[in-house]
């Protein structure tokens, strides 16, 4: 299979399917290639909370694409993906109080040498540097602002990394959600048959 230029975008990304979003000029002549792929893993169900609430923006799924980034030389990437990406144009985009340059590139389900280029998951309770110094963003939540989820009371954080062919995803179990106190809850209830009682 050919690569080829705007064959894919993020909104219309399915699971399974992995895009080269856009370059971004880096230091040293480089660019970084943004990935992103719609992860359909057969041992992570999927969610039926955001299935209920697909026409809620809040349970969107384009934002749901994992990324991972690469620092690549432009010339290297060219030949490995057989595009040319040592002549792109490039627009200034601010996000925050940072200003880069970005070249949309929207290449759908890219491959080497016959092989797909894809995202592989794997989670740790053993933080980077940055993932150290950055806890209240970098460690797994439930949700945005939600309580940090943990393995072994350790907190965890998921790294993506670019593989040829099928990913092998790590994923490690949570500890399960600590609930406040149900004392008064079951006190009219027989809990072996579910009886309520008077």
């Amino acid at each position: 299979m050919e690569n080829s230029l705007n064959t894919g975008n993020l909104e219309t990304l399915a699971p399974g399917q992995t895009l080269i979003v856009q370059a971004i000029k880096v230091n040293g002549g480089k660019i970084q290639l943004e990935f992103a792929e719609r992860m359909s893993t057969p041992d992570r169900p999927q969610s039926l909370l955001a299935a209920f609430n697909k026409s809620d923006d809040r349970f969107s799924q384009s934002a749901g694409a994992r990324r991972c980034w690469y620092s690549v030389q432009p010339e290297d990437a060219s030949e490995l993906l057989g595009v040319d990406l040592t002549n792109l144009k490039y627009t200034t985009m601010t996000v925050g109080d940072r200003t880069k340059e970005v070249s949309p590139l929207n290449i759908l389900n890219p491959t080497i040498d016959g092989q797909r280029v894809r995202i592989q998951i794997k989670e740790t309770t053993t933080p980077t540097g940055w993932q150290a110094d950055n806890i209240d963003v970098s460690a797994k939540r439930r949700g945005a602002e939600g309580e940090f989820i943990t393995h072994k009371g350790m907190y965890i954080f998921s790294n993506t990394d670019i593989v040829l062919g099928e990913p092998k995803h790590t994923f490690l179990e949570a500890d399960a959600v600590a609930s406040e106190s149900m004392s008064g809850v079951y006190a009219n209830v027989d809990i072996e048959t579910g009886e309520l009682l008077s």
